[in-house]
Protein backbone atom coordinates (compact mmCIF):
# COMPACT_ATOMS: atom_id res chain seq x y z
CA UNK A 1 0.00 0.00 0.00
CA UNK A 2 1.32 3.40 -0.88
CA UNK A 3 2.44 5.93 1.56
CA UNK A 4 0.13 8.68 0.15
CA UNK A 5 -2.44 8.91 -2.35
CA UNK A 6 -1.61 11.11 -5.68
CA UNK A 7 -3.60 13.61 -4.10
CA UNK A 8 -1.85 14.06 -1.05
CA UNK A 9 0.97 14.22 -3.24
CA UNK A 10 -0.26 16.62 -5.22
CA UNK A 11 -0.85 18.55 -1.88
CA UNK A 12 2.59 19.49 -1.54
CA UNK A 13 3.05 22.10 -4.80
CA UNK A 14 1.48 25.32 -6.11
CA UNK A 15 0.13 23.74 -9.04
CA UNK A 16 -0.18 20.11 -10.60
CA UNK A 17 2.13 21.70 -13.13
CA UNK A 18 5.09 22.68 -10.38
CA UNK A 19 4.28 18.93 -8.81
CA UNK A 20 4.93 17.39 -12.35
CA UNK A 21 7.89 19.47 -13.58
CA UNK A 22 9.63 18.49 -10.41
CA UNK A 23 8.79 15.01 -10.43
CA UNK A 24 11.37 12.21 -9.04
CA UNK A 25 9.77 10.13 -11.40
CA UNK A 26 12.59 11.56 -14.05
CA UNK A 27 15.30 9.81 -12.43
CA UNK A 28 13.89 6.13 -12.82
CA UNK A 29 12.53 5.36 -16.58
CA UNK A 30 11.18 1.99 -15.30
CA UNK A 31 10.45 0.65 -11.60
CA UNK A 32 13.52 -1.33 -10.27
CA UNK A 33 11.20 -4.48 -9.83
CA UNK A 34 10.73 -4.28 -14.10
CA UNK A 35 14.20 -2.97 -15.08
CA UNK A 36 15.68 -4.49 -18.06
CA UNK A 37 18.91 -4.23 -19.94
CA UNK A 38 18.94 -0.40 -22.04
CA UNK A 39 20.74 -2.82 -24.44
CA UNK A 40 20.85 -6.08 -25.36
CA UNK A 41 23.19 -6.26 -28.25
CA UNK A 42 22.60 -2.67 -29.14
CA UNK A 43 20.30 -0.48 -30.68
CA UNK A 44 20.88 -0.46 -34.09
CA UNK A 45 19.95 -3.66 -34.69
CA UNK A 46 17.43 -4.27 -31.90
CA UNK A 47 15.56 -1.24 -33.87
CA UNK A 48 15.89 -3.36 -37.65
CA UNK A 49 15.06 -6.75 -35.58
CA UNK A 50 10.75 -5.92 -36.16
CA UNK A 51 11.84 -5.06 -40.02
CA UNK A 52 13.83 -7.61 -40.54
CA UNK A 53 13.45 -10.71 -38.40
CA UNK A 54 11.99 -10.21 -35.26
CA UNK A 55 12.25 -9.12 -31.38
CA UNK A 56 11.07 -10.43 -28.02
CA UNK A 57 10.08 -7.28 -26.13
CA UNK A 58 9.07 -6.63 -21.85
CA UNK A 59 5.68 -4.67 -21.01
CA UNK A 60 5.48 -6.74 -17.68
CA UNK A 61 5.23 -3.51 -16.16
CA UNK A 62 1.94 -2.98 -17.06
CA UNK A 63 -0.99 -3.73 -14.71
CA UNK A 64 -3.31 -6.78 -15.95
CA UNK A 65 -7.24 -6.49 -14.54
CA UNK A 66 -9.01 -9.01 -14.26
CA UNK A 67 -13.11 -7.90 -14.19
CA UNK A 68 -15.83 -10.33 -13.37
CA UNK A 69 -19.27 -10.24 -12.71
CA UNK A 70 -23.01 -9.53 -14.06
CA UNK A 71 -22.31 -5.88 -14.67
CA UNK A 72 -19.09 -6.63 -15.50
CA UNK A 73 -20.00 -5.36 -19.77
CA UNK A 74 -21.74 -2.65 -18.37
CA UNK A 75 -18.70 -1.25 -16.51
CA UNK A 76 -17.42 -0.96 -19.59
CA UNK A 77 -19.75 0.29 -21.62
CA UNK A 78 -20.20 3.19 -19.38
CA UNK A 79 -16.61 4.15 -19.18
CA UNK A 80 -15.38 3.34 -22.81
CA UNK A 81 -15.87 5.16 -26.19
CA UNK A 82 -15.90 2.01 -28.07
CA UNK A 83 -18.80 0.59 -28.99
CA UNK A 84 -19.41 -3.35 -26.45
CA UNK A 85 -22.16 -4.33 -29.47
CA UNK A 86 -20.80 -7.65 -31.29
CA UNK A 87 -17.84 -7.61 -28.38
CA UNK A 88 -17.13 -11.62 -28.67
CA UNK A 89 -15.42 -13.67 -26.41
CA UNK A 90 -12.06 -14.09 -27.00
CA UNK A 91 -12.18 -10.66 -29.25
CA UNK A 92 -9.88 -7.51 -27.96
CA UNK A 93 -10.03 -3.83 -28.57
CA UNK A 94 -7.98 -1.12 -28.12
CA UNK A 95 -10.16 0.87 -25.26
CA UNK A 96 -10.28 4.63 -24.38
CA UNK A 97 -11.33 5.96 -21.73
CA UNK A 98 -12.27 9.68 -21.09
CA UNK A 99 -13.46 12.16 -18.54
CA UNK A 100 -16.63 14.51 -18.81
CA UNK A 101 -14.56 16.97 -21.27
CA UNK A 102 -13.90 14.07 -23.79
CA UNK A 103 -10.23 14.17 -22.59
CA UNK A 104 -8.42 10.89 -21.93
CA UNK A 105 -8.00 9.48 -18.60
CA UNK A 106 -6.51 6.13 -19.74
CA UNK A 107 -6.23 3.60 -23.17
CA UNK A 108 -5.23 -0.10 -23.13
CA UNK A 109 -6.14 -3.58 -24.86
CA UNK A 110 -9.68 -4.82 -23.40
CA UNK A 111 -9.91 -8.79 -23.69
CA UNK A 112 -13.48 -10.35 -23.49
CA UNK A 113 -12.60 -13.50 -21.81
CA UNK A 114 -16.18 -14.89 -20.87
CA UNK A 115 -19.42 -13.11 -21.30
CA UNK A 116 -19.18 -11.84 -17.47
CA UNK A 117 -15.41 -11.59 -17.86
CA UNK A 118 -12.80 -8.92 -19.08
CA UNK A 119 -8.77 -7.81 -18.85
CA UNK A 120 -7.45 -4.62 -19.61
CA UNK A 121 -3.60 -4.10 -19.78
CA UNK A 122 -2.31 -0.30 -19.53
CA UNK A 123 -5.54 0.89 -18.22
CA UNK A 124 -6.26 -0.55 -14.95
CA UNK A 125 -6.73 1.95 -11.95
CA UNK A 126 -9.82 3.89 -13.30
CA UNK A 127 -12.24 0.65 -14.22
CA UNK A 128 -10.86 -0.19 -10.74
CA UNK A 129 -11.91 2.51 -9.46
CA UNK A 130 -15.30 2.64 -10.89
CA UNK A 131 -15.88 -1.01 -9.76
CA UNK A 132 -15.39 -0.25 -6.20
CA UNK A 133 -16.79 2.76 -5.65
CA UNK A 134 -19.84 2.82 -8.43
CA UNK A 135 -23.33 0.52 -8.48
CA UNK A 136 -21.99 -2.57 -10.25
CA UNK A 137 -21.66 -6.58 -8.75
CA UNK A 138 -18.42 -6.91 -10.06
CA UNK A 139 -15.02 -8.31 -8.71
CA UNK A 140 -12.18 -6.69 -9.94
CA UNK A 141 -8.48 -7.76 -9.27
CA UNK A 142 -4.85 -6.91 -10.62
CA UNK A 143 -2.91 -10.20 -11.67
CA UNK A 144 0.74 -10.52 -11.66
CA UNK A 145 1.21 -11.29 -15.05
CA UNK A 146 4.29 -11.52 -17.85
CA UNK A 147 3.56 -9.89 -20.86
CA UNK A 148 6.10 -10.48 -23.94
CA UNK A 149 5.78 -8.98 -27.58
CA UNK A 150 7.05 -11.44 -30.11
CA UNK A 151 7.16 -9.25 -33.13
CA UNK A 152 8.58 -8.77 -36.24
CA UNK A 153 8.25 -10.72 -40.02
CA UNK A 154 9.71 -13.71 -38.37
CA UNK A 155 8.13 -14.06 -35.29
CA UNK A 156 5.34 -16.81 -36.02
CA UNK A 157 8.16 -18.96 -37.34
CA UNK A 158 10.17 -18.77 -33.85
CA UNK A 159 6.81 -19.33 -32.18
CA UNK A 160 5.56 -22.00 -34.36
CA UNK A 161 9.29 -23.92 -33.11
CA UNK A 162 7.12 -23.97 -29.24
CA UNK A 163 4.02 -25.01 -29.82
CA UNK A 164 1.65 -27.57 -31.60
CA UNK A 165 -1.55 -24.95 -30.98
CA UNK A 166 -2.81 -23.24 -34.21
CA UNK A 167 -1.51 -19.71 -34.46
CA UNK A 168 -2.26 -19.47 -38.01
CA UNK A 169 -5.99 -19.16 -36.57
CA UNK A 170 -6.08 -16.59 -34.57
CA UNK A 171 -7.43 -13.56 -35.96
CA UNK A 172 -5.83 -10.02 -35.78
CA UNK A 173 -6.92 -8.66 -32.32
CA UNK A 174 -8.40 -11.77 -31.34
CA UNK A 175 -6.74 -14.02 -28.18
CA UNK A 176 -5.70 -18.42 -28.56
CA UNK A 177 -4.40 -20.45 -25.87
CA UNK A 178 -1.13 -22.21 -26.63
CA UNK A 179 1.47 -23.80 -24.39
CA UNK A 180 4.98 -22.94 -24.03
CA UNK A 181 7.31 -25.26 -21.86
CA UNK A 182 4.41 -26.93 -20.09
CA UNK A 183 3.39 -23.22 -18.99
CA UNK A 184 -0.43 -22.18 -20.52
CA UNK A 185 -0.25 -19.07 -22.29
CA UNK A 186 -2.30 -16.50 -23.67
CA UNK A 187 -1.46 -15.53 -27.03
CA UNK A 188 -3.12 -12.22 -28.66
CA UNK A 189 -2.20 -11.17 -32.12
CA UNK A 190 -1.52 -7.51 -32.64
CA UNK A 191 1.23 -5.66 -33.91
CA UNK A 192 2.89 -2.74 -31.67
CA UNK A 193 5.73 -2.96 -34.39
CA UNK A 194 3.25 -2.39 -37.17
CA UNK A 195 4.29 -6.12 -38.46
CA UNK A 196 2.62 -9.56 -37.63
CA UNK A 197 2.94 -10.21 -34.29
CA UNK A 198 1.70 -11.94 -30.68
CA UNK A 199 1.43 -10.25 -27.35
CA UNK A 200 2.50 -13.68 -24.52
CA UNK A 201 0.49 -13.48 -21.53
CA UNK A 202 1.06 -15.88 -18.61
CA UNK A 203 1.42 -16.10 -14.58
CA UNK A 204 4.79 -14.16 -13.77
CA UNK A 205 5.82 -17.08 -11.80
CA UNK A 206 6.61 -18.83 -15.06
CA UNK A 207 7.60 -15.55 -17.18
CA UNK A 208 11.71 -16.19 -17.10
CA UNK A 209 10.93 -19.41 -18.62
CA UNK A 210 9.07 -18.65 -21.34
CA UNK A 211 10.92 -15.47 -22.44
CA UNK A 212 14.20 -18.27 -22.46
CA UNK A 213 12.53 -20.64 -24.35
CA UNK A 214 11.35 -17.61 -27.30
CA UNK A 215 15.07 -16.09 -26.96
CA UNK A 216 16.67 -19.98 -27.58
CA UNK A 217 14.19 -20.87 -30.14
CA UNK A 218 14.84 -17.12 -32.09
CA UNK A 219 18.07 -17.69 -32.48
CA UNK A 220 17.93 -18.82 -35.83
CA UNK A 221 15.75 -16.66 -36.85
CA UNK A 222 17.82 -13.38 -36.38
CA UNK A 223 15.56 -12.71 -32.81
CA UNK A 224 16.52 -9.60 -30.70
CA UNK A 225 15.67 -9.44 -27.05
CA UNK A 226 14.64 -5.37 -26.75
CA UNK A 227 15.83 -3.25 -24.60
CA UNK A 228 14.65 -0.24 -22.90
CA UNK A 229 16.61 2.14 -24.91
CA UNK A 230 14.73 1.52 -28.07
CA UNK A 231 11.55 0.03 -26.65
CA UNK A 232 9.50 3.38 -27.65
CA UNK A 233 10.43 3.85 -30.98
CA UNK A 234 7.55 1.30 -32.21
CA UNK A 235 5.43 3.13 -31.02
CA UNK A 236 6.67 6.12 -32.33
CA UNK A 237 6.92 4.69 -36.10
CA UNK A 238 3.03 3.49 -35.87
CA UNK A 239 1.76 6.43 -34.10
CA UNK A 240 0.46 4.81 -31.01
CA UNK A 241 0.18 7.93 -29.11
CA UNK A 242 1.16 6.02 -24.75
CA UNK A 243 0.01 7.96 -21.23
CA UNK A 244 2.95 9.37 -19.71
CA UNK A 245 4.85 9.69 -23.40
CA UNK A 246 2.29 11.73 -25.16
CA UNK A 247 -0.12 12.74 -23.21
CA UNK A 248 -1.45 13.44 -19.57
CA UNK A 249 -4.02 11.69 -18.28
CA UNK A 250 -6.76 14.24 -17.32
CA UNK A 251 -6.85 13.47 -13.56
CA UNK A 252 -6.08 16.42 -12.56
CA UNK A 253 -9.57 19.02 -12.09
CA UNK A 254 -11.31 19.03 -9.35
CA UNK A 255 -14.03 16.53 -10.62
CA UNK A 256 -11.16 13.82 -10.33
CA UNK A 257 -10.35 14.95 -6.46
CA UNK A 258 -11.95 11.46 -5.37
CA UNK A 259 -10.21 9.39 -7.74
CA UNK A 260 -6.57 10.84 -6.88
CA UNK A 261 -8.06 10.11 -3.35
CA UNK A 262 -8.12 6.88 -4.08
CA UNK A 263 -5.08 6.36 -6.29
CA UNK A 264 -2.06 5.53 -4.67
CA UNK A 265 1.03 8.07 -5.27
CA UNK A 266 3.78 5.52 -6.51
CA UNK A 267 1.00 3.61 -8.99
CA UNK A 268 3.85 3.64 -12.01
CA UNK A 269 1.28 3.20 -14.80
CA UNK A 270 -1.43 5.21 -13.50
CA UNK A 271 0.17 7.98 -11.64
CA UNK A 272 3.53 9.06 -11.44
CA UNK A 273 4.39 11.29 -14.44
CA UNK A 274 6.89 14.17 -15.51
CA UNK A 275 6.19 17.31 -17.91
CA UNK A 276 9.56 18.47 -19.56
CA UNK A 277 10.42 20.31 -23.04
CA UNK A 278 9.53 23.93 -24.04
CA UNK A 279 5.58 23.86 -24.04
CA UNK A 280 4.30 25.60 -21.46
CA UNK A 281 1.00 26.87 -20.27
CA UNK A 282 -1.01 28.18 -17.63
CA UNK A 283 -3.58 24.97 -17.40
CA UNK A 284 -2.46 21.46 -16.36
CA UNK A 285 -5.45 20.12 -19.37
CA UNK A 286 -2.85 22.02 -22.28
CA UNK A 287 -1.15 18.49 -21.76
CA UNK A 288 -4.41 16.36 -21.80
CA UNK A 289 -5.57 14.81 -24.85
CA UNK A 290 -8.63 13.96 -26.68
CA UNK A 291 -8.97 10.91 -29.22
CA UNK A 292 -9.53 12.81 -31.86
CA UNK A 293 -6.42 14.56 -31.39
CA UNK A 294 -4.60 11.40 -30.76
CA UNK A 295 -5.77 10.32 -34.24
CA UNK A 296 -8.25 7.47 -32.56
CA UNK A 297 -11.70 8.87 -34.05
CA UNK A 298 -12.35 5.36 -35.33
CA UNK A 299 -12.52 4.15 -31.86
CA UNK A 300 -15.49 6.11 -30.73
CA UNK A 301 -19.08 5.06 -31.14
CA UNK A 302 -21.54 7.23 -30.49
CA UNK A 303 -24.33 3.90 -29.78
CA UNK A 304 -24.15 4.00 -26.19
CA UNK A 305 -23.86 6.16 -23.29
CA UNK A 306 -20.21 6.84 -21.88
CA UNK A 307 -18.24 9.58 -20.08
CA UNK A 308 -17.64 12.44 -22.11
CA UNK A 309 -19.97 11.63 -24.76
CA UNK A 310 -21.53 15.02 -25.34
CA UNK A 311 -17.98 16.95 -25.60
CA UNK A 312 -16.56 14.01 -28.20
CA UNK A 313 -19.83 14.45 -30.30
CA UNK A 314 -19.29 18.46 -30.75
CA UNK A 315 -15.46 17.66 -31.36
CA UNK A 316 -16.19 15.16 -34.34
CA UNK A 317 -18.24 17.60 -35.92
CA UNK A 318 -15.61 20.03 -35.91
CA UNK A 319 -12.10 18.98 -34.97
CA UNK A 320 -9.72 21.32 -34.35
CA UNK A 321 -6.55 19.42 -33.96
CA UNK A 322 -5.15 15.88 -34.83
CA UNK A 323 -2.35 13.52 -35.28
CA UNK A 324 1.07 13.73 -37.48
CA UNK A 325 4.56 12.86 -37.87
CA UNK A 326 7.44 15.13 -37.44
CA UNK A 327 10.54 14.71 -39.48
CA UNK A 328 12.85 17.19 -38.02
CA UNK A 329 15.62 18.65 -40.03
CA UNK A 330 18.67 16.72 -39.81
CA UNK A 331 20.94 19.73 -40.52
CA UNK A 332 19.25 21.52 -37.70
CA UNK A 333 19.39 18.33 -35.14
CA UNK A 334 22.77 17.99 -36.48
CA UNK A 335 23.42 21.69 -34.87
CA UNK A 336 22.39 20.80 -31.60
CA UNK A 337 25.28 18.23 -31.09
CA UNK A 338 27.51 20.52 -32.62
CA UNK A 339 26.99 22.89 -29.62
CA UNK A 340 28.37 20.58 -27.11
CA UNK A 341 31.81 21.06 -28.95
CA UNK A 342 32.27 24.72 -28.96
CA UNK A 343 32.87 27.54 -25.82
CA UNK A 344 29.65 28.91 -24.86
CA UNK A 345 26.42 27.94 -23.84
CA UNK A 346 25.20 24.91 -25.71
CA UNK A 347 21.39 23.28 -26.08
CA UNK A 348 19.70 20.85 -24.80
CA UNK A 349 20.97 17.21 -25.22
CA UNK A 350 19.05 14.81 -27.13
CA UNK A 351 19.05 11.32 -25.94
CA UNK A 352 19.33 8.75 -28.39
CA UNK A 353 17.51 7.25 -29.52
CA UNK A 354 14.97 8.05 -27.16
CA UNK A 355 14.81 9.70 -24.01
CA UNK A 356 16.12 7.79 -21.04
CA UNK A 357 13.95 9.88 -18.09
CA UNK A 358 9.88 8.91 -18.70
CA UNK A 359 8.66 12.11 -18.85
CA UNK A 360 5.92 13.77 -21.60
CA UNK A 361 8.42 15.79 -23.35
CA UNK A 362 6.55 18.31 -24.91
CA UNK A 363 8.03 20.77 -27.39
CA UNK A 364 6.07 23.64 -28.84
CA UNK A 365 5.88 23.74 -32.60
CA UNK A 366 5.39 27.15 -34.61
CA UNK A 367 4.08 28.41 -38.04
CA UNK A 368 5.17 31.75 -38.73
CA UNK A 369 6.10 32.88 -35.19
CA UNK A 370 2.15 31.33 -33.62
CA UNK A 371 1.58 28.36 -31.79
CA UNK A 372 0.10 25.56 -34.16
CA UNK A 373 0.73 22.07 -32.00
CA UNK A 374 2.72 20.10 -29.57
CA UNK A 375 5.52 17.80 -30.65
CA UNK A 376 6.11 14.53 -27.74
CA UNK A 377 7.96 11.26 -27.75
CA UNK A 378 10.83 12.69 -30.19
CA UNK A 379 12.88 9.14 -30.87
CA UNK A 380 15.38 8.53 -33.97
CA UNK A 381 14.76 5.89 -36.05
CA UNK A 382 17.57 3.88 -37.36
CA UNK A 383 15.68 2.23 -40.18
CA UNK A 384 14.81 5.67 -41.59
CA UNK A 385 17.83 7.50 -40.46
CA UNK A 386 15.67 10.13 -39.35
CA UNK A 387 14.63 12.18 -36.05
CA UNK A 388 10.93 11.80 -35.87
CA UNK A 389 8.06 12.28 -33.17
CA UNK A 390 4.31 12.30 -32.42
CA UNK A 391 2.51 16.12 -33.04
CA UNK A 392 -0.83 17.16 -31.64
CA UNK A 393 -1.48 19.77 -34.41
CA UNK A 394 -4.07 22.08 -35.60
CA UNK A 395 -5.72 21.01 -38.47
CA UNK A 396 -5.50 23.55 -41.17
CA UNK A 397 -1.43 22.62 -41.09
CA UNK A 398 -1.92 18.95 -40.85
CA UNK A 399 -1.15 18.51 -44.82
CA UNK A 400 2.06 16.57 -45.49
CA UNK A 401 4.82 18.32 -46.59
CA UNK A 402 3.75 21.79 -44.37
CA UNK A 403 7.12 23.04 -43.06
CA UNK A 404 6.88 24.01 -39.35
CA UNK A 405 9.22 25.22 -36.61
CA UNK A 406 10.06 23.30 -33.13
CA UNK A 407 11.08 24.99 -29.74
CA UNK A 408 13.53 22.90 -28.77
CA UNK A 409 15.17 23.27 -25.07
CA UNK A 410 13.33 24.32 -21.78
CA UNK A 411 15.07 27.64 -21.78
CA UNK A 412 15.62 28.19 -18.15
CA UNK A 413 12.37 27.53 -16.10
CA UNK A 414 13.31 28.06 -12.42
CA UNK A 415 10.31 25.66 -11.78
CA UNK A 416 12.20 23.03 -13.05
CA UNK A 417 15.03 22.24 -11.48
CA UNK A 418 15.36 18.41 -12.61
CA UNK A 419 16.40 19.18 -16.01
CA UNK A 420 19.42 21.94 -16.38
CA UNK A 421 18.59 25.53 -18.29
CA UNK A 422 19.54 25.28 -21.64
CA UNK A 423 19.22 27.76 -24.45
CA UNK A 424 16.77 27.37 -26.51
CA UNK A 425 16.87 26.91 -30.43
CA UNK A 426 15.15 26.32 -33.45
CA UNK A 427 14.56 22.82 -35.64
CA UNK A 428 12.92 22.73 -38.85
CA UNK A 429 10.44 20.02 -39.24
CA UNK A 430 8.20 18.77 -41.98
CA UNK A 431 4.48 16.78 -41.46
CA UNK A 432 4.30 13.86 -42.30
CA UNK A 433 1.84 10.76 -42.36
CA UNK A 434 0.95 9.10 -38.98
CA UNK A 435 1.73 5.99 -39.15
CA UNK A 436 5.24 6.59 -40.38
CA UNK A 437 5.65 2.90 -40.99
CA UNK A 438 3.87 0.97 -43.39
CA UNK A 439 1.39 -0.78 -41.36
CA UNK A 440 1.74 -4.91 -42.19
CA UNK A 441 -0.38 -6.12 -38.66
CA UNK A 442 -3.14 -7.77 -41.00
CA UNK A 443 -0.97 -9.94 -42.71
CA UNK A 444 -2.62 -13.30 -43.82
CA UNK A 445 -0.89 -15.35 -41.61
CA UNK A 446 -2.69 -18.52 -43.60
CA UNK A 447 0.02 -17.22 -46.65
CA UNK A 448 2.82 -16.60 -43.95
CA UNK A 449 6.11 -18.17 -45.03
CA UNK A 450 7.12 -21.58 -42.93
Amino acid sequence: MAEQSLQQALAAYSDPIEALRSSEMMDEATPAEHARPSEFTNWFDEQLSWKDSCYIGYWSFMPDLHVEGPDALDLFRDLTVNTMENFDVGQAKHAVQCNEDGKVIGDGILLRMGEEQFRTQHLAAWPMYNAETGDYDVEAEIHDTFIYQVQGPNSLAVLEELTDDPLREIEFMHVGEIEIEGTDVLALRQGMSGEIGFELQGPEEHGEKVWDAVVEAGQEHGLRQLGDRTHMLNHLLMGFATRGHHYLPAIYGEDMREYREWLDADNYAEANFSLAGSFDADDISAWYRSPVELGWERNINFDHDFVGRAALEREVEDPRRTRVTLVWDPDDVVEVYASLFRDGDHYKFMEMPYQKYRAIEADAVLKDGAEVGVSTGRGYSYHFREMLSLCTIDVEYSEPGTEVTIRWGEGGDPANPKIEPHTQTEIGATVAPSPYKEDNRRSDLAAADD
